[in-house]
């Protein structure tokens, strides 16, 4: 289900849309999937790979040591036994057994609110490519469409009540609250899942210790507000992938590497949690007062073409970053380097894709093409110097890292100009991940393989 953004009502009047036209991807729209569908199709291409998800297998410990992590596990029938590895990472959720062990400190605090959850089938005037979010003097009420007819409701129920869990909300109890906040006519039946929960908004630190890794929901939670978690929880897993990948092969320098992904990732879920937070701080304010001005400034700002553009970049997380990483370089000149920081693409950031002429073939393929898989991609683009030649810099390369960089030597197309600020001889090297790790402009083949050696070998 490809929603088209999102449309937030107050007291049933249109405050403001969002659409996700426009943003700086293939892919300009929000991909409306159950989460059990999502780990289904993940499941199917780890097989493809060889692997095998062992469901219901418990850890109950890990040793460490200067060489690698002893885990003891038991299994469904309670048969305990240990799994010797190089390396832990623990991807095990809020309650995440690895990060309790490691006794790292999990920093935040509870929203003070109950909250809903119905996976239901509704019938009713409901828009199925859209968000469509209700603010309403008792509270929030979301709709996202997951499957034809199908959507998940999430409702903000009032005040945290007693106890540690609030209870599961009953159908009639989901349709009661959509009648009140939602629009009119909506028939709510068939629930897949009715749930009640509370958010909490907490992180740790650091991502690693020693050879233990977190990612995901052990290392961040957050309100759903946004729909960010299972995406960032996912990218954090990639980032570490490709690292610790290299690192096992003997490929990369294993503290700088492997200490990036904590940095990198550590900031971004810093920021995932700023902008959530806020977004349900907004979405559950309770004085009258306040609820009337932020209905009256929502049409205000949101009619503003940069506010726009700024919800859909945090919306869609292009706009995370990776600029003050060790393993960002940009070696433009000084006035490259700031215009893009007023609005252009610098190390760091995530590499944008256009449409590519190979400057001897003359064949046409998007950037994204030429970058799936692992390797690294190396850009090369002669701008307007048409008597540079880009040999010496991709012999270099391939000669230096044959097996980990893809070389691609570009014609210096307008798109090419125009999103990669390409005017001289220039290097864009882009990581496994999709982000710029180096700019260089002009591009010299022995300064970047000086970046190159501060993480690979």
């Amino acid at each position: 289900m490809r929603a088209r953004g999102a449309t937030i009502y107050g007291n049933g009047e249109r405050l403001a849309e969002l659409t996700l036209d426009g943003i700086a991807s293939p892919y300009a729209f929000a991909l409306m999937i159950p989460q059990s569908e999502t780990e289904r199709l993940l499941e199917a291409h780890l097989h493809g790979l060889g692997v095998t998800v062992e469901r219901r297998v418990e850890l109950l410990d890990f040793g460490l040591d200067a060489d690698g992590v002893t885990a003891r596990l038991r299994g469904p029938d309670g048969v305990e036994g240990a799994v010797r590895g190089a390396w832990l990472v623990g991807c095990d959720g809020a309650h995440s057994t690895v990060r309790h062990h490691l006794g790292m400190d999990f920093a935040g605090a509870a929203e003070p609110n109950d909250w809903i959850l119905a996976d239901v089938r509704i019938e009713g005037p409901l828009a199925q490519d859209e968000l469509r979010i209700d603010w309403h003097a008792r509270g929030i009420l979301a709709f996202f469409p997951i499957a034809p007819g199908r959507f998940r409701v999430i409702a903000d129920g009032g005040p945290a009540a007693a106890g540690d869990q609030p209870r599961d909300p009953t159908l009639a109890e989901v349709q009661a609250v959509v009648d009140e906040r939602g629009p009119a006519g909506l028939r709510v039946h068939d629930p897949v899942w009715l749930a009640g929960f509370r958010i909490n908004e907490r992180k740790v630190a650091e991502y690693r210790a020693g050879r233990v890794f977190l990612a995901g929901d052990a290392a961040h939670i957050h309100s759903p507000a946004g729909g960010q978690g299972m995406n960032t929880g996912m990218q954090d897993a990639f980032n570490l992938g490709w690292k610790l990948a290299l690192v096992q092969r003997g490929r990369g320098r294993a503290e700088v590497l492997l200490d990036s992904y904590s940095s990198e990732r550590s900031a971004v879920g810093d920021e995932v949690l700023r902008n959530a937070g806020a977004m349900t701080r907004v979405a559950t304010l309770r004085q009258p007062t306040a609820q009337h001005l932020r209905n009256a400034l929502v049409p205000v700002f949101a009619a503003l073409g940069f506010v726009q553009a700024k919800m859909r970049e945090t919306l869609s997380e292009l706009a995370i970053h990776y600029r003050q990483s060790p393993l960002s370089r940009d070696e433009r000149r000084l006035g490259a380097r700031v215009r893009a920081h007023g609005g252009g693409v610098a190390a760091g950031d995530r590499a944008p894709d256009v449409p590519l002429v190979d400057a001897r073939s003359g064949a046409a393929t998007p950037l994204f093409a030429r970058r799936r898989g692992t390797h690294h991609c190396l850009l090369l683009c002669a701008g307007d110097d048409e008597r540079w030649v880009p040999d010496a810099v991709a012999a270099a390369v391939r000669g230096a890292y044959p097996d980990l960089i893809d070389v691609v030597v570009a014609a210096p197309s307008p798109a090419l100009r125009e999103v990669y600020a390409i005017h001289a001889p220039t290097g864009v090297l882009i990581r496994p991940d999709g982000y710029i790790g180096y700019y260089g402009q002009p591009i010299e083949a022995d300064r970047l393989l000086a970046f190159l050696a501060t993480y690979l070998t």
